[in-house]
């Protein structure tokens, strides 16, 4: 008799058991699949809610050496990215502030509501740098036009770089405009899950980064090796020529007319102006989205000088600067 009540006790804890069992694995059935980031599209509304499309990179956002010259360099907090021992000893204007472009977010802090001027040699790290501020809250940041180049010819960067190896080039042609196609958005990853939070980890990669050039001649070599994007009108597209397969994405490049779209996210991305500051900005803010973004440096001006009517490297100012003792 016990023999026989201990095997029915048995019998009902194995069903409970199994009933235990049955249970978990069903919970385990129903659970909800992992939830993925779409980390693109969360960066790229955030972006757009917060008016911080590239159209807002790129206007009003540039001073000539006259004008910053003439409103009175104490009325801007100018941020100089260049070497400390160029800063130091070739020398800079007289009460900038000099920091690697990896702490420029710091020094800016300092501003103190002081408009904000960056200052490279020649203007095209600078339009990097000045994305991230711009992207960081400082909408009204600018950089020095043509750099500090510009300012005084003890700085010149730019003569040497202004040339015309594209003239009789053969990859330098007079073709129609080819027809912009749609490719997947970029591949991007982040810690943070949040707009913010993927914009900030974004615009820190960048300055780490640094700018990221190429020539002129590497892609008048191979420029299939590139998606090209001219930024220029068509009137100049055709009428000054281009590098052969680019594309001019100019226009819908925002996020209304979802031109970013119209970039390859799969391959270099090279983007090219008259120049290379405009494009260089561009090639952060592609960088901020995820692509592979480069700039082509110095633009039209070195490849095409002698046909430019416009955009063109004139000559340096002769503005005062100082050393540091």
């Amino acid at each position: 008799m016990k023999n026989k009540k201990f095997l029915n006790v048995l019998m009902l804890l194995a069903l409970a058991f199994a009933v235990v069992i049955t249970s978990c694995r069903k919970d385990d059935d129903d659970e909800d699949p992992p939830v993925t980031t779409d980390y693109y599209g969360e960066l790229t509304t955030y972006l757009s809610a917060n008016n911080m499309d590239l159209p807002d990179m790129i206007t009003g956002w540039t001073i000539s050496a006259h004008d910053l010259d003439s409103l009175g360099t104490t009325n801007y907090f100018i941020i100089d990215i260049r070497s400390q021992g160029v800063f130091d000893t070739v020398g800079h204007i007289d009460g900038a502030h000099n920091c690697a472009l990896a702490d420029i977010l710091d020094t800016a802090a300092n501003a103190g509501g002081k408009p904000i001027v960056v200052a490279c040699y020649t203007g095209q790290t600078a339009s990097w740098a000045n994305v991230a501020l711009r992207l960081s809250g400082y909408a009204d940041s600018k950089i020095l036009l043509f750099g500090m180049s510009s300012w005084n010819s003890v700085f010149d960067k730019w003569t040497a770089n202004t040339g015309d190896i594209a003239i009789g080039d053969p990859n330098w042609v007079t073709t129609a405009e080819p027809t912009p196609v749609t490719f997947a958005a970029p591949s991007l990853t982040a810690t943070a899950t949040t707009g913010a939070g993927i914009l900030a980890e974004r615009v820190d990669y960048i300055l780490t980064l640094g700018l990221q050039g190429v020539s002129g001649a590497d892609v008048l070599a191979n420029p299939g090796s590139y998606f090209i994007n001219n930024y220029w009108s068509t009137t100049d597209y055709t009428g000054y020529g281009h590098i052969d397969g680019a594309y001019r994405i100019k226009e819908t490049l925002n996020f209304t007319d979802n031109g970013y779209l119209s970039l390859n996210s799969a391959g270099e991305v090279v983007t090219y102006c008259y120049t290379g500051q405009t494009s260089a900005a561009i090639s952060a803010y592609l960088t901020v989205l995820g692509y592979n973004a480069k700039t082509l440096k110095f633009g039209a001006n070195g490849m095409i000088y002698s046909n430019m009517t416009a955009h063109i490297w004139t000559a340096s100012g002769s503005y005062p600067y100082v050393t540091t003792p």
